[in-house]
């Protein structure tokens, strides 16, 4: 079982890097973030993927966006996906869709830049989703830009900036609270523990993607089953042109 998750800063300018990524990893779950589009400005090669079951979740006016894809066939048994949002979700930042006893679930995260409040409040609607979701017994992969850097091990020493958004106290310690409890787990961390160099994220400056000097702002949070389950999460960071790279997941077994 395999499982993508990018940020592409915009499909239509990342189409055929984003089709070169599937052919290549062939993943059975993919969440785009930023895709920048609404269904309607996107190509036909995007939106009739003949292998997966997709919800192009675009933003407003080209203005942030999600995606989901799972691949057909993924619980022969089981009819095509329901994909949903919860109630929450503004700007178009959250799709979901439960696929066995698992909820996989591509998020954008605000980045609180232009309204910091609206970033924490989505943060805090999100902490109550987890709980629920996992109140009613079902599993959840989480797959996105968070736009936090957890710790300041994930932020290069040339890019650390003590109170900036996306490094302040207080947007680490609420997304703290998801992982805690233990019932998600920061998968990329946990594989990874002592590696300071784990960047997903990097500015278009000086270089600095190939000297990596970049974030960590892409994340897979995961139930305690799929943790379990996992194998590797690899960060693809000299694939493609965006600001960020993909990243996967590995695990064993099937989604059903």
């Amino acid at each position: 079982m395999k499982v993508a998750t990018w940020n592409v800063n915009g499909i239509r300018a990342r189409e055929a890097q984003f089709l070169e990524l599937v052919h290549r990893e062939a993943p059975d779950v993919v969440c785009l973030q930023e895709i920048k589009a609404t269904p309607d400005q996107l190509s036909e090669t995007l939106t009739a993927m003949p292998d997966y079951h997709a919800f192009w979740h675009g933003g407003p006016k080209g203005y942030s966006g999600v995606s989901l894809h799972v691949k057909k066939g993924l619980c022969p048994e089981a009819e095509a996906p329901r994909f949903e949002h919860p109630s929450f979700d503004r700007e178009s930042r959250l799709v979901q869709a439960k696929i066995g006893e698992t909820i996989f679930a591509s998020v954008y995260i605000p980045n609180g830049g232009k309204d910091f409040v609206a970033k924490m409040e989505f943060m805090t609607a999100m902490e109550a989703w987890v709980k629920g979701i996992h109140a009613s017994g079902t599993e959840l992969v989480l797959c996105g830009d968070m736009n936090v850097a957890l710790t300041d091990e994930d932020v290069h020493p040339k890019e650390r900036k003590p109170g900036i958004i996306g490094q302040r106290g207080d947007e680490r310690a609420l997304m703290a609270t998801w992982l805690s409890s233990g019932a998600l787990h920061d998968l990329g961390r946990e594989l990874e523990p002592t590696n300071d160099r784990l960047f997903t994220w990097w500015p278009y400056w000086r270089e600095a993607r190939k000297r990596n000097i970049g974030w960590r702002l892409d994340y897979f949070f995961i139930s305690a089953q799929w943790r379990a389950r996992a194998r590797s999460c690899r960060v693809l960071n000299e694939f493609g042109a965006s600001d960020h790279a993909p990243v996967i997941a590995d695990f064993e077994g099937d989604a059903c």
